[in-house]
């Protein structure tokens, strides 16, 4: 099986950035997916600066996927799409039909991502022809309801991706929640983003962890974490196990880790360092509620 690293879903410096991909240019990942997917106004980084870091990734062997937005809202945008469509070099992952056609337009083939919403085998064969090759499969898809699209997928030799590690995406907005949070509007929200390395954490009443809000981006306050269950995923049919970056060191020790694990063929527990600086779930996988986690037995909840 193969190592996926998901485009970083926050608004990190150009040096986080920097200092982030040359490591992960020394990680044992295979996959390394590059670009802002929540939003434009984030410009800490040009298409070139995304670029250079992309030869950087290939020079040391890994596959670079170059990522599109999720929701295009301005015509800057789709020509910032058209760009990365129209290039050669890499392979693109599309998050909105948009991305889709002008990969299309131009003959490329294309990774479907997870906000591409696919959810039977008809949508997957129009999706085929139009040139997808790899299917990032929606995190609230679990094994059962996955058995017949993963026979039909490999059936068209479209390679599987699963999210084994990170925060899950639930939902996407014009309104930008970090922006309203701040009392500001979106078009002058300060980049208030830079303020929060992993997002900004949403409880309950009760106190409980909710959401994590991101820009425009709502994703699950809990981090999904399939990281002993691989071999289960392995045996579904699953090619490639997708890591969704947090902060950059506690990537890397991921990164690490489920490198080792498959390597010796273990299933070992996460490490102790970050199950204390995270609360985790399992539950879409194993066809119960997404915000839960089960060890072992699916009856056993913790």
């Amino acid at each position: 099986m193969k190592i996926s690293l998901a485009a970083v879903p926050y608004f990190w410096t150009k040096d986080v950035y920097q200092n982030f991909y040359q490591q992960v240019a020394q990680s044992p990942v295979d996959i390394v997916y590059l670009g802002e997917t929540v939003c434009s106004k984030r410009r800490s980084m040009k298409l070139q600066d995304w670029l250079d870091i992309a030869d950087l990734l290939k020079a040391a062997g890994k596959q670079v996927v170059l990522s599109t937005m999720t929701l295009l809202e301005a015509d800057s945008e789709l020509k910032y799409l058209s760009n990365i469509a129209r290039q050669q070099d890499y392979l693109i992952e599309a998050n909105d039909m948009a991305a889709v056609q002008v990969a299309q337009n131009h003959a490329n083939a294309f990774v479907a991502g997870t906000a591409i919403n696919l959810y039977n085998n008809r949508a997957l064969s129009l999706l085929h022809k139009t040139g997808m090759q790899r299917w990032c499969i929606p995190v609230e898809l679990g094994q059962q309801d996955l058995q017949p699209m993963i026979a039909y997928a490999r059936s068209l030799e479209i390679e599987l991706e699963y999210q084994v590690f990170g925060r899950m995406p639930l939902a996407y907005s014009a309104r930008c929640f970090t922006a309203r949070h701040h009392q500001l509007p979106k078009d002058d929200c300060q980049l208030k983003c830079l303020d929060y390395e992993q997002g900004l954490l949403v409880k309950t009443q009760e106190g409980d962890s909710f959401a994590q809000i991101n820009g425009i981006q709502t994703q699950s306050a809990r981090v999904s974490n399939l990281l002993d269950r691989w071999q289960e995923l392995a045996d579904a049919g699953i090619d490639i196990l997708r890591i969704v970056p947090l902060s950059p060191a506690h990537t890397l020790q991921v990164i690490q880790q489920l490198a080792e694990m498959l390597q010796q063929g273990s299933e070992d527990e996460l490490s102790a360092e970050l199950s204390t600086h995270y609360e985790f779930c399992n539950g879409y996988w194993l066809q119960q509620e997404g915000m839960k986690y089960f060890s072992g037995d699916v009856q056993t909840a913790v």
